[in-house]
């Protein structure tokens, strides 16, 4: 888990070094400041020289501006390490996130990436600068101050024999009990995203069913869960304050009282060492606090560290092959003994015993109930997925046998959630070809039924289109995300459900316009009306994961008894309708 998430250093190995460089120097110079001054304080009470005191003096200045130098540089290449090692880690997860298959992505939401790569890499960016900053620090204060304690202080050094297991045992008690808080607290973040997410996507279904209280008195509930866990942990985190006052009342207490009596005993013991050891005593309890805050906050990152690399070790169960195809000779679609289940936990496989042969350049069909895996079928295409059993073959090749890029460039899909990003219409078209003309564009436009309605636009192309296209209908959405499918002039031409949001006179235009215009290229469209498949070369017609029958309109209408359901449901609520 470590060692993944580590890779993301790279090129921030030397800040983090010189980091731990300039800790330790600071460290040093601070632990030996303190030895310093008790011994100048111990000089003056028997009556030293002013030249000594300006030596020792200017001795101190100079040990404090290295201190300061040194903490500075600490503070600038920590800065600068932590900043980029989640820079890398946010990279990094994001790249994996564009490599995995639907197959990958299927085994996290949309709300956990979204925390894995905002909350989660800010706790890791914290630790990592706790970490090379103060869990460097604080051990190293720790061992040159109580080193330092003993050496000066002699049996006032006893005094930590006492204090540092007291302290030690009280903060790890205090971290165990606050850390399942804080460890529940990443999943609630989970849904709760979730259910953000949710929401303002489904902000007109919310206004349209009035459930805008419901909606947010769910937020409020589990805002306020996550609220009650953080204020549990927190207030017992707390109880480090008053520990460590404990402690640290104690150790002057006990410093004062014995060196006094030591002092005046005449035991050895001097004004300057009970100063020194004042100073010593003050660092060791800091420097002890210190360790505790970092233990609770690498408990915390650990399990933000655990999510993160479960997304960087996740393996892409599609990727490209040894001396992949490059080319894609034509759009024929074969389909040999196929069967495919979405995972290999999977009881019941989604598609089973499918062969089928797409000529080159034909219009393809496929009609089927809600669940009778028509989407699935078509997503084998683009390998989307890779089939269970059997194989799909795109121009006489088997698809596990091309270039990923190469054969998803050939095979341009439309599908059911058509999706359009922030920017002008002309930057969305150019998805499907970045090289595109304005030409291209408007041609492509034209196709799809598109042109008329982005002209009437007051920018034209140059329109913006809002986050997730709120500012077009459903119908546009639909033809711009076609024309952006086209203008990759794709051998193959998928259109899942595409034109279920436009009317029937448009869906017609769109169809002949690609008869017309684009005869070479092997079109299948899943519908919902059989309208919009009828004059098809051929039909599919699906049940429950399996090929019923396939064969054109009037074929059909004879043999296939669901084919003629549907039909016969369409055509008389259409009766019904004119009345």
């Amino acid at each position: 888990m470590f060692r993944t998430i580590s890779r993301c250093l790279r090129e921030y190995k030397l800040p983090t070094i010189l980091t731990i460089i300039f800790i330790t120097g600071e460290v040093i110079i601070e632990a030996f400041i303190p030895y310093l001054t008790a011994d100048l304080v111990n000089h003056i009470k028997n009556g030293a020289e002013l030249s000594y005191i300006y030596k020792i003096g200017v001795i101190l200045l100079i040990l404090t501006v290295i201190s300061l130098a040194c903490g500075g540089g600490a503070g600038m290449t920590s800065a600068k390490a932590s900043a980029g090692f989640a820079k890398n880690v946010r990279h990094d997860i994001f790249g994996q996130v564009q490599s995995f298959s639907f197959s990958n992505i299927d085994k996290f939401s949309t709300s956990s990436l979204v925390t894995r790569l905002t909350t989660d890499i800010s706790n890791v960016q914290m630790a990592f600068m706790m970490m090379t900053r103060i869990a460097v620090r604080a051990p190293l204060m720790l061992l040159f101050s109580i080193t330092m304690a003993f050496i000066m202080g002699g049996m006032l050094a006893g005094t930590f024999v006492v204090v540092i297991p007291v302290m030690l045992f009280g903060l790890i008690v205090i971290s165990k009990k606050a850390m399942p808080a804080f460890r529940r607290v990443f999943k609630k973040y989970d849904r709760l995203n979730e259910s953000i997410e949710e929401n303002v996507r489904g902000m007109r279904v919310v206004k349209g069913f009035s459930r805008e209280e419901y909606e947010k008195t769910k937020f409020h509930a589990a805002s306020e869960d996550i609220c009650k866990d953080f204020t549990r942990a927190e207030r017992i985190v707390a109880l480090n304050g008053p520990l460590m006052q404990l402690c640290l009342y104690f150790n002057m207490a006990f410093i004062l009282i014995v060196g006094s009596r030591l002092i005046i005993t005449g035991k050895g013991i001097d004004v300057g060492q009970i100063s020194g050891m004042l100073t010593y005593g003050f660092q060791i309890l800091i420097q002890l606090m210190m360790l505790s805050m970092i233990y609770v906050m690498l408990t915390m990152s650990a399990e933000s560290i655990k999510r993160i690399s479960e997304v960087l070790a996740e393996v892409p169960d599609i990727h490209n092959p040894e001396n992949a195809v490059r080319t894609v000779e034509n759009g024929a679609v074969d389909f040999e003994d196929v069967s495919f289940k979405y995972s290999s936990k999977a009881q019941k496989n989604a598609l089973s015993d499918i062969s089928l042969h797409i000529p080159s350049g034909a219009t393809v069909g496929i009609i089927g109930g809600t669940g009778s895996s028509k989407s699935s079928l078509v997503q084998l295409i683009a390998r989307l997925y890779d089939v269970t059993e059997g194989s799909v073959r795109v121009g006489g090749v088997d698809v596990r046998s091309y270039d990923l890029n190469t054969l998803r460039d050939n095979v341009a899909m439309v599908l059911q959630k058509n999706v359009l990003f922030s920017g002008t219409i002309k930057e969305n078209l150019r998805w499907g070809n970045p090289n595109a003309t304005d030409e291209e564009l408007i041609e492509a436009c034209k196709l799809s039924q598109a042109h008329d309605f982005v002209t009437a636009f007051p920018d034209g192309y140059d329109t913006m289109i809002e986050q997730g296209g709120s500012n077009v209908s459903g119908g546009q959405k639909q033809r711009l995300c076609i024309a952006r499918a086209l203008l990759k002039k794709p051998k193959i031409l998928i259109l899942d459900d595409s034109t279920s949001a436009v009317d029937m006179k448009t869906d017609a235009y769109i169809r002949s316009g690609f008869k017309k215009f684009i005869p070479e290229t092997t079109k299948i469209i899943i519908a919902q009306r059989i309208a919009s498949v009828q004059d098809a070369d051929m039909i599919v017609v699906m049940d429950n994961g399996k090929i019923e029958m396939v064969g054109k309109h009037d074929e059909l209408m004879e043999k296939s008894a669901i084919y003629r359901e549907v039909y016969e449901q369409q055509t008389h609520g259409g009766d019904d309708d004119a009345a």
